[in-house]
């Protein structure tokens, strides 16, 4: 188990240059936006407008805080907050996002074909790493029984079968699990 601090995550520009994003995890590590198997990033949306195209990758997206309505072409557009389940739609169709309040959000990509990616709301105190890699994001302090204290945007990383077990149920918190597929 692995704890990622808030401080050590990596600032970067978006893909399209129209703001800054956080990349979390990145595999290979120190890949790029455009060589990554799997990347876990959050990032501030104050502004409408469309997401960067990431060709041959399926991207999962929660809104952590704010609200706003995707639009993915050929779909309904969809209002999302932070009660929203996350949703998954491909990194090449075209996207955009109407911010209806400034909007902070967790963005899971991984390259289609090779890996997938599942993210939910963590709902209860103790967590199976049961993927081949499996992170908790923070978006509240929590305790492990442990003793170490988790803050804002920490994450918990889980390799294989390991389990981390929380005092208590984390306030906000989000699960991601990723796994590669069969060749």
């Amino acid at each position: 188990m692995r704890i990622l601090r808030s401080a050590g995550h990596r600032q970067m520009p978006w893909k399209n240059g129209k703001g800054v994003t956080t990349e979390i995890a990145v595999f290979p590590e120190g890949a790029s936006v455009d060589s990554f198997d799997w990347r876990i990033s959050m990032a501030n949306v104050p502004d409408s407008g469309p997401f960067s195209a990431f060709p041959g990758v399926d991207r999962v997206l929660a809104v952590l805080e704010g609200e706003m309505v995707l639009g993915v072409d050929g779909r309904p557009p969809e209002t999302l907050g932070p009660l929203s389940p996350a949703i998954a739609f491909p990194g090449d169709t075209p996207t955009s996002a109407v911010v209806l309040r400034e909007v902070t959000d967790l963005n899971v990509m991984v390259r289609r074909g090779k890996f997938t990616a599942r993210v939910r709301k963590v709902v209860d105190a103790s967590i199976k790493g049961n993927a081949a890699q499996t992170f908790v994001v923070l978006r509240s302090d929590a305790k492990l029984t442990s003793g170490e204290t988790l803050g804002l945007d920490d994450v918990l990383h889980l390799g294989g079968s390991e389990t981390a077990t929380f005092k208590d149920v984390p306030v906000n918190a989000w699960l991601i699990e990723i796994n590669r597929l069969p060749a």
